[in-house]
């Protein structure tokens, strides 16, 4: 008897659902306001160098703070402002008089450190350690060693998942995550900071990729796109907090703090137990599962199993999943997904808007998005949905490289659409693996293709850094990867109204 027949017996979509989503909401809304901090605890504040030490006896210290700048800080790179990163030798008073020479005038890197301004941010990890100038790598390396955590964490917790069950991973996954934001909000060192960030990407990895999967083997057939659309919104409102909490929180150690939240009780998965043998403790949830959907539970017929155990070597056994894995799905559509979406996500100063601003567009977008691409999934498909969000990505990105930065507006428009869009490709991405996969392997499977698209995350704030070599660079990169993402998308199945496969075998017979 297959478990979807069980679900229809007792309503795959009644009370116990709802509560199972709600349960997971205060956890889950945690997500994006970690995974996306960086936009604010890594903001990198106007700054000049520090040139209080620049005095002849005096003199210089009597100037005015703008005339300290005009003797002591160059113009930068493109003028009108000081340089961010240079500072001369020595005060050049010749300059006070509007008299420009080149003769005699030295300008080297910032000796004393920097002076930041801090009317938006009260502090952030740049202005604590420094990570400005020659240093700068470093503070966009904070986001990479937090996705590589993250990359790190999805094969491990997939695969314990699916050995151990979901509710007891997704609890660990709970402590590990608060304990190791505690941790790094304490850091007294970039390098511990570091470390402490990269276990708490690992811990949250588990939250976002068994939650999903909890919620969909728990829904009907018929509502599991809603399902899975229903706990991305998880994910918008996290963004509005966000915003919200770093515009009132501006220091970044107490952001991380405020960010984490309380965590509650959650049933295990009865597909899970049914698939793995585990008859007894399976019937325990599904008569919970009737009782609070109002509905009489007859006996349960006997479900097949299979005594064996699945790790994320059986994802390359057979041709079915092994194609699956190697050619089309894992390998390519996901990795761009996450490279493309991160890679707007954060870089949300490109604009020449408020951050605050510019973030809180970028999440309010998101809602109706996703309630449109709810009613696009039940009608038309996970397949052509995947496909047209990521070229229509792509084309948004390749606009935008045309545009000038002084019309900013535009930029906004259109970068807000191609987030949005990007926003729905990684929903349906989500929702789509889920359904791929056989129950006995689907949080490895899950796990697997996380681990490639948190490696595109993880490389996707470093894209940012070739503006060095060409300041359009990035943007061709970002674009040429969403388009082919959604060319390699064409190979996928359909999984609309499909019922979810238990077994390997599944996958190897038409379905």
């Amino acid at each position: 008897m297959k478990f979807d027949n069980i679900l229809a017996d007792i309503n795959g979509f009644g009370k116990f659902q709802i509560q199972l989503v709600l349960l997971q909401f205060l956890s889950r809304i945690t997500l994006p306001c970690h995974f996306l901090l960086n936009n604010f605890m890594a903001a990198v504040p106007s700054h000049h160098c520090n040139i209080s030490a620049l005095d002849d006896g005096g003199l210089f210290q009597n100037l005015t703070l703008d005339q300290q700048l005009t003797v002591g800080v160059p113009l930068s790179a493109h003028g009108g402002s000081p340089s961010s990163c240079r500072m001369y030798s020595s005060p050049q008073y010749h300059l006070m008089s509007g008299f420009n020479s080149s003769n005699n005038t030295l300008d080297v890197e910032c000796q004393n450190g920097w002076v930041y301004d801090n009317s938006t941010f009260k502090s952030t990890i740049a202005t604590e350690w420094d990570l400005v100038c020659s240093r700068k790598g470093m503070n966009k390396a904070t986001a990479t060693i937090f996705f590589t955590g993250v990359m790190c964490g999805a094969p491990l917790f997939g695969f314990l998942s699916d050995r151990f069950g979901r509710r007891c991973l997704l609890l660990v996954s709970y402590i590990c995550s608060l304990t190791f934001a505690i941790l790094s909000a304490f850091s007294t060192s970039y390098v511990m900071f570091s470390v402490m960030r990269f276990f708490n990407g690992m811990s949250l990895a588990g939250i976002s990729i068994i939650s999903i999967v909890l919620n969909v083997e728990w829904f009907s057939i018929e509502h599991r796109t809603f399902s899975g659309i229903i706990i991305g919104l998880d994910w918008t409102i996290g963004n509005w907090l966000l915003v919200l909490l770093a515009y009132l929180v501006t220091d970044w150690r107490m952001l991380i703090l405020v960010v984490s939240a309380p965590l509650l009780w959650l049933p295990e998965s009865a597909r899970w137990l049914m698939a793995n043998g585990k008859a007894d403790e399976a019937y325990y949830y599904i008569k919970k599962c009737a009782e609070m959907n109002n509905r009489t539970l007859l006996e349960v017929a006997e479900t097949e199993t299979r005594d064996k155990k699945y790790t994320i070597i059986s994802l390359f056994k057979t041709p079915g999943i092994r194609k699956l894995n190697c050619t089309v799905f894992a390998v390519f559509p996901r990795f761009g997904v996450a490279f493309t979406y991160y890679g707007i996500s954060l870089n949300i100063t490109g604009f020449g808007l408020n951050p605050y601003l510019t973030q809180f567009i970028f999440a309010t977008i998101e809602m109706p998005m996703k309630i449109g691409v709810y009613f696009f999934l039940e009608k038309i498909g996970r397949k052509p949905g995947e496909i047209f969000t990521l070229i229509t990505t792509g084309l948004c990105l390749f606009i935008n490289i045309f545009v000038t930065q002084d019309k900013w507006l535009v930029r906004t428009i259109v970068a807000v659409l191609g987030k949005a869009m990007s926003e729905a490709s990684f929903t349906i991405a989500f929702l789509y693996t889920t359904e791929l996969y056989p129950t006995v392997v689907r949080q490895n499977g899950l796990g697997y293709t996380s681990f490639l698209a948190r490696l595109g995350v993880s490389i996707s704030p470093l894209i940012v850094l070739l503006d060095d070599v060409w300041h359009l660079l990035p943007s061709v990169i970002y674009c040429a990867v969403a388009v082919g993402s959604g060319l390699v998308a064409f190979m996928l199945p359909e999984t609309l109204n499909r019922r979810l496969p238990e077994f390997i075998e599944d996958i190897e017979k038409p379905r």
